[in-house]
């Protein structure tokens, strides 16, 4: 189980971009990188085909190492970092250092 999922928000904490909020888009645990919404934005030249009929520069969103971000809790709305517990019936759960609430 990892520590940020695809749909969490997070706080981007080191690089280029550090400070900036955003959704995570895509989770790629076997590098231990991420894509966040709107963060670490990279320029691709892409030729043009039939499935994208206009070629050009393309901007889009880079991977980050899954180290230079915090996920931001939703109940004490501030970075956090995460522990996990494991209820009577199996289930493991995240949960906020901070206030000690369960993530959804």
């Amino acid at each position: 189980m990892r520590k940020v999922r695809k749909g969490d928000l997070v706080k981007v904490i080191s690089g280029r971009d550090r400070g900036r909020i955003g959704e995570v888009l895509r989770v790629f645990p076997k590098e231990d990188r991420i894509i966040v919404k709107g963060v670490h934005m990279i320029k691709r030249h892409q030729r043009p085909t039939a499935r994208q009929r206009e070629g050009g520069i393309i901007e889009q969103e880079g991977k980050i190492h899954i180290s230079n971000v915090m996920l931001i809790c939703p109940e004490c709305d501030t970075p956090t970092r995460v522990g996990f517990e494991i209820t009577p019936d199996g289930e493991k759960l995240r949960r906020c250092k901070r206030c000690g609430k369960a993530f959804p």
